[in-house]
């Protein structure tokens, strides 16, 4: 009999070795997050993304190390300085039997940028970047023209979902979605059920152009709780979880009866300072705010990251499975900067850095995050709070749900507007995600100055400012060739750390848990996809 250590909660204790789902075509995943809406215009998150995934499609995919490959579009290339071709895949059908052509691919892209009514959080921006327009040439072929030279336009595209011109035209957002009567894609699997609170089951597309998917039915079954989750795999009520509790993924590595797969992560754990004048969650001895702020003084930030233990995160609480960061993209993706390491906990040169900035009694601050969207991330929270409170930044955390957590964030900030986002938060541990494998999207959407119009900064949620910044990252975004780009990229990336515009903690590491007899090909975006998923003989 096999005993496990307290990580688990008492049900899983008796379970036994368990055998595949019954019905050996069906595959049931036990995700973390409930997916919130089917219409993949509606929100940006990973939990509604990697359900949508099974359903559409994008013209450009993503590898599993997040690089483009074909998608609906089989190639794609500059034929001038402003303007992009792409030839799109014949014979692909919609799951309802109509073809698909360059018409559903105008018709989505007029549909994001008309504006998804009642969205909050439409990908939409990435339309605005580089001011593309799209013209259709023929019934396979679109040009995309932008005001300049636009380097990423292929990664860009990697992050919109195409839909039917025919299924969504005079459909409701979100809801027609959620019934199914929209949600008609081109995918390996077609809509079945959508039950909020329950699941989503979704159903082989036999017609599929990539050949028939490994799954008859796939079923996201959400347990928002770690353990409870693990206690689904061990009892045999699900067939594959993601993002395993930590401190039970050594017995489940050497449990034959489990396979755990990992990937490093391209998700960046920090910490955004807020940059206004005064912030309403910095006060001093009495509550009463400081003026000026602060975090404004680059001293400050440092001292707040000299007080971070990040080998401490990393073992006790991440059970070894982060990678403590300076950098904001992780090892081998474009942009990384060679040599950026993190920074070493000092104490002592965080007390000697804030007396030099004027407060060698401190300050008193709120560090505000999610409490379930980031592995361990409210442990994580408390482990820095009283990191802060040793060198005298006495630190209250204010952990909350994801959904409440990134909507103040974002635009909490009574001073809000339809249009232009005034975020609430003084200190707030988020992540960032770099997608398509480089730093160029990360570079503007975290460290460029915020600006609507343009999707610059649309990440930077403490409202960072630097024109160092700003023109490199422009400059990169409009140079096509790569070493040039890349030399850009890391100037701007060493400008902005070293001046603290956030404080990176670290780099996830991506883990699932599996029943034995199935193989997993993990993906550094996070997403869990069936189409990852096969058995073993």
């Amino acid at each position: 009999m096999k005993f496990w250590k307290p990580g688990l909660i008492a049900a899983a204790l008796l379970a036994a070795a368990p055998a595949l789902a019954q019905d050996e075509n069906v595959l049931t995943i036990g995700v973390r997050t409930e997916a919130a809406s089917m219409d993949p215009h509606w929100t940006q998150l990973s939990g509604d993304t990697q359900v949508q995934e099974h359903i559409f499609e994008r013209l450009v995919g993503l590898s599993s190390t997040s690089q483009p490959i074909p998608g609906l579009a089989l190639s794609w290339e500059p034929i001038e300085e402003d303007k992009w071709e792409f030839k799109l895949r014949e014979g692909v059908k919609w799951h309802d039997g109509e073809d698909f052509t360059a018409d559903d691919v105008i018709f989505t892209y007029d549909r994001l940028r008309g504006g998804v009514s009642g969205a909050p959080a439409s990908p939409a921006f990435q339309l605005e970047k580089g001011g593309k327009m799209w013209e259709k040439i023929d019934d396979y072929t679109i040009h995309i023209s932008t005001d300049g030279p636009y380097p990423t336009m292929a990664e860009d595209l990697a992050m919109l979902p195409i839909v039917a011109e025919h299924a969504v035209r005079d459909a409701e957002p979100s809801v027609d979605f959620n019934t199914g009567q929209a949600a008609i894609g081109t995918g390996p699997y077609m809509f079945e059920e959508y039950s909020p609170g329950s699941r989503v089951t979704v159903k082989a597309f036999p017609d599929y152009w990539g050949g028939e998917p490994q799954w008859d039915r796939v079923v996201f079954q959400p347990v928002g709780q770690d353990s409870a989750r693990l206690a689904a795999l061990l009892n045999g009520d699900v067939d594959m979880i993601e993002y395993p509790p930590t401190i039970d993924l050594p017995q489940l590595v050497e449990d034959p009866n489990f396979v755990v797969s990992t990937i490093p992560a391209d998700r960046l754990i920090y910490i955004q300072p807020g940059f206004k004048h005064v912030e309403p969650f910095i006060t001093d001895a009495n509550g009463e705010p400081i003026m000026p702020n602060p975090l404004r003084d680059w001293r400050v930030r440092k001292a707040l990251s000299l007080a971070i233990n990040r080998e401490a995160i990393r073992d006790r609480i991440m059970g070894g499975a982060s990678l403590p960061a300076k950098n904001i993209v992780p090892p081998g993706f474009f942009g990384y900067v060679e040599g950026l390491e993190a920074d070493a906990y000092d104490p002592e040169q965080a007390q000697e850095l804030l007396t030099a900035a004027g407060y060698p009694d401190g300050f008193n601050v709120v560090l505000h995050g999610p409490n379930d969207r980031y592995i361990n991330d409210a442990r994580i929270l408390e482990a820095v709070a009283q990191m802060w409170s040793r060198v005298g930044v006495t630190t209250e955390v204010d952990a909350m749900p994801r959904n409440v957590f990134f909507s103040r964030l974002i635009r909490g900030d009574e001073l809000s507007m339809p249009g232009h986002d005034v975020p609430e938060f003084s200190l707030a541990m988020t992540g960032w995600g770099t997608v398509a494998g480089e730093a160029t999207y990360t570079v503007s959407g975290t460290l460029e100055t915020y600006n609507a119009a343009t999707g610059g900064g649309n990440g930077n949620f403490g409202r960072y400012s630097n024109s160092e910044i700003d023109a490199r990252s422009v400059k990169a975004k409009r140079t096509i060739d790569n070493d040039e780009r890349r030399a850009i990229l890391e100037e701007a990336i060493t400008i902005g750390m070293e001046d603290y515009a956030y404080i990176p903690i670290h780099f996830q590491v991506n883990q699932w848990a599996m029943k034995a007899g199935l193989e997993h090909d993990p993906r550094t975006n996070e997403r869990t996809r069936a189409m990852d998923v096969s058995r073993v003989d």
